[in-house]
């Protein structure tokens, strides 16, 4: 990395005004929400020709990709989180070592992933919420996706990592080329080569393949942190570091896959048609929040990057002048989804009458709490990105794990399908209430006023004179 390019992006970041620079940071990530929303929904239509069955083992994979995403961003937003707020400290030496660290480490982890989903194929199938008419699809697509385990993982990290470095726009390029690919794939595998579900997953191993290598050319430019085998140096405090600032986002994560699994299970009950709808009304909600999403990820390298420097006041200013506009958007969408609920479903399954019902009522259900969401998420990403690992954490854990699946459990019994309809609007709601102390504490004990010196590496990332790690190096 060129220290003059560094350098200037450093200045650009601390004292660009702070709407015009979240908004600068944002667009490339809501252009990456929206494709990689688009190319998951992509798999779903087109695999939803080849009918419900086909469908369901789709919905019933997104738990394990869930995980998979879930271990990429553990060490993107771990790794990433810090190297924001020591590149706003200039301290560039260990913002390179961490990168590289946290992308081995995630295609290591990944790897795991893939070889033992493949030992333990049929037992995972079923765990996940296969049925036995699911089955035989549900082993085709996870094939697939476990073989392309590595470098999915290692493509959500280096896109994070890019991300937080104040660099979104090469990862659009790696992450947008991808999803466009996996588009183009999924009708030619799926039926010109007839491959069915097989080519579904097919498509999202080889665009996930290309992406990474996009992705790993963006990292070589001239102001970003080259990716270097050398630089891979894992130790307990790299690792204790990236744990905590990585752990909010790998528990949120995971959850989305418990999540998801308990209610493939339980919608199990009502049929393949419950699972194939609530699998629609998922990636609905996953295409709406994906432009908050977007515009948060453009927030947290404006927040790292001026926490770092000790600019709290634009921190703030950054905050709020995202939750407004978060707030805006999920209001105008939830209203639109809301109106076309049952037109929405039908682009997927137009020839089931049990699937448009059930889809239409939770995708209803669900819209009503989507300006709730725009504040959870964007507290969240404000806790995490300044290092409140705890509260972080709370957060992270409540809207899944805290209040969805004890609300599934609960209302299911009783409700049936509407329990399972009504669960994740109620949650949304709780976590609502619960992210309003903890946000609320955390901006009123941030000083208002620049401070003059940024905040001290921690005592395992102190650097001698020279710029080298001393004796304590991460």
């Amino acid at each position: 990395m060129h220290n003059a390019g560094m350098s200037a992006k450093i200045r650009r970041m601390v004292e660009t005004p702070v709407e015009r620079l979240v908004l600068r940071m944002a667009g490339p990530s809501i252009a990456i929400m929206l494709i990689s929303a688009m190319y998951n929904m992509a798999d779903t239509y087109f695999v939803g020709s080849l009918g419900t069955t086909a469908i369901a083992a789709v919905g019933v994979s997104f738990s394990l990709m869930a995980v998979i995403q879930a271990v990429g961003f553990f060490f993107g937003q771990g790794g990433g989180n810090y190297i924001s707020r020591e590149l706003g400290a200039k301290r560039t030496w260990n913002a390179e070592m961490m990168a590289s660290t946290a992308f081995f480490s995630s295609l290591l982890a990944g790897l795991c992933i893939g070889l033992l989903g493949l030992a333990l194929l049929r037992p995972l199938a079923l765990l996940l919420g296969s049925t036995e008419t699911i089955l035989p699809n549900a082993c085709e697509y996870l094939t697939f996706i476990l073989v392309g385990a590595p470098w999915m993982s290692a493509s959500f990290t280096l896109n994070n990592l890019l991300r937080y470095q104040g660099s979104p726009f090469y990862g659009m390029i790696g992450m947008s080329a991808g999803a466009i690919l996996n588009i183009i794939l999924d009708p030619v595998f799926i039926f010109v080569f007839k491959m069915g579900v097989s080519g579904a997953g097919l498509a999202t191993m080889i665009s996930q393949m290309v992406g990474l290598c996009l992705l790993l050319i963006g990292s070589a430019r001239s102001d970003t942190i080259a990716i270097r085998l050398r630089h891979f140096t894992p130790t307990l405090a790299k690792y204790r570091q990236i744990f905590r600032d990585g752990f909010p986002s790998l528990c949120r994560q995971s959850l989305v896959s418990v999540a998801t699994l308990a209610l493939n299970n339980m919608a199990g009950g009502f049929g393949d048609a419950a699972i194939a709808a609530m699998s629609i009304v998922q990636r609905v909600g996953m295409l709406v929040n994906a432009a908050l999403l977007g515009f948060g990820q453009g927030f947290q390298p404006v927040c790292g990057f001026n926490y770092g420097a000790g600019c709290y006041d634009r921190v703030k200013k950054a905050f709020w002048f995202c939750n407004k506009l978060g707030c805006a958007l999920l209001a105008v969408l939830g209203a639109i989804v809301f109106i076309y609920a049952p037109e929405i479903i039908m682009v997927f399954r137009e020839d089931d009458l049990d699937v448009i019902a059930v889809g239409t009522l939770a995708l209803r259900l669900q819209s009503v709490a989507y300006p709730l969401v725009a504040w959870i998420i964007l507290n969240n990403m404000l806790l995490q990105t300044i290092g409140r690992a705890a509260r972080a954490s709370i957060m992270a854990f409540a809207r899944q794990g805290l209040f969805l699946l004890p609300l599934l459990f609960i209302l299911t019994p009783h409700l049936g399908i509407l329990g399972i309809q009504l669960s994740q609007p109620l949650a949304d709601i709780a976590t609502f209430i619960l992210s309003l102390p903890l946000g609320l504490g955390v901006l009123r004990q941030m000083p208002s006023v620049r401070l003059s010196q940024p905040p001290q590496p921690l005592p395992d990332t102190i650097l001698d004179g020279k710029g080298n790690l001393t004796a304590g190096e991460l």
